[in-house]
């Protein structure tokens, strides 16, 4: 399993043009498949008129689905490119259409390579990415009375509270590396007295 990744901070569009044809690169994050082939239709949808939708999306963090089309363009002159850059950039849970109106100048396949990959580079650039990192779910369960104290002592030491409920004792749900798994569990039993109890849960990825 990969320790981290990148993906899109955000969905949106940037625009470019070369020798008077228009680029126009959505990127949108993606969590399964199905999501990806439903932002590519829906951008199809959107520009009917358009000469070429070419797209190309990276779904795992280990890169295990990844789909590219040229729609039309000569054979690994759109889609390819796309694909190479979002994998060249380590981006992932991605899904990358570029729609190309055209302006009446061939661009020859090393233009037309340049332009769909360079286009998804600049939208990488304009949108922006975040790094996701792989880490460890722990659930702390203790008492109401010790409760208020370790959840501020949890957040004071840069630590990622990520739910808490409440009921007969109070559950806080936390993410770590793993390789903090072991200092941590030291640290709660001193911090609770040795009254805390740990659960260590699976695997999740979340904001670095």
């Amino acid at each position: 399993m990969q320790d981290q990744y990148r993906t899109v901070a955000r969905e949106g569009v940037h625009e470019s043009e070369i020798n008077r044809s228009r680029f126009l690169c959505a990127l949108a994050p993606a969590a399964t498949e199905e999501e990806a082939q439903a932002f590519v239709a829906r951008i199809r949808r959107e520009h009917p008129t358009a000469t070429h939708n070419c797209y190309a999306y990276v779904v795992g963090a280990d890169a295990s689905v990844q789909k590219a089309s040229d729609d039309g363009e000569p054979g690994g002159t759109a889609g390819v490119p796309m694909l190479q850059m979002l994998l060249r950039r380590e981006v992932r849970y991605t899904a990358a259409v570029v729609t190309r109106y055209y302006g009446g100048v061939k661009l020859g396949a090393g233009g037309l390579i340049r332009a769909y990959g360079g286009a998804v580079g600049e939208a990488l650039d304009a949108l922006g990415t975040v790094t996701r990192r792989r880490f460890r779910i722990l659930a702390v369960t203790v008492g109401h009375q010790r409760a208020g104290k370790l959840e501020n002592d949890l957040r004071a030491t840069g630590r990622t509270v990520r739910e808490v409920a409440y009921g007969d004792a109070v559950r806080i749900e936390i993410g770590l590396p793993d390789a903090e798994v072991g200092a941590f569990a030291a640290w709660l039993a001193d911090a609770t007295a040795g009254t805390a109890a740990l659960e260590i849960g699976g695997e999740a990825y979340g904001d670095a």
